[in-house]
């Protein structure tokens, strides 16, 4: 019977095809925290203290009607803030990063039953993806790249 390997320097250049990565996972498994979200006449103050209250980076600005317009990043709202840049009672969709809603660029929608293989291209090129219901009624939760890593690495090869 013949066999033959790889030799040892060939065998690195191998990575796995992102779908094999994940074994058919989807974003619910994930197991992600309830999403947090500011609705856009929330103060900088309050927004700051919730995000750390509940350890966000990144938080989604709702409008009335629950649609997301943008996000915050909470690590620069609070420097500018320390630096007397903004004023606590400032509202947050001062200083909000919009989401760009152009024919060009259509809404990728994330939902707890995307394949992670999904997920993990739209991350390619962005910080975060915003998972929502699948008739994008409300916001769900927010999956990062690290997310992603946790759960390889918790499922193990």
């Amino acid at each position: 019977m013949a066999t033959a390997t790889l030799p040892p320097q060939a065998s690195h250049a191998f990575t796995e095809p992102a779908g094999e990565k994940y074994r058919g996972a989807v974003v619910e498994d994930l197991q992600l925290p309830p999403a947090f979200c500011v609705k856009s006449s929330e103060t900088i103050l309050r927004a700051i203290e919730q995000a750390y209250e509940r350890d966000f980076s990144h938080i989604p600005v709702l409008d009335r009607q629950r649609r997301p317009l943008g996000y915050i990043d909470v690590a620069n709202l609070k420097t500018q803030w320390e630096a007397g840049k903004i004023d606590s009672s400032d509202k947050v969709v001062d200083y909000m990063t919009k989401f760009k809603r152009v024919a060009s660029q259509p809404y990728t929608l994330i939902t707890p039953y995307t394949p992670l293989a999904e997920l993990e291209d739209f991350l390619k090129h962005n910080i975060f993806a915003i998972v929502t219901d699948p008739s994008r009624k409300f916001v769900v939760a927010l999956a990062t790249p690290h997310d992603l890593e946790t759960f390889v690495s918790r499922r193990g090869s």
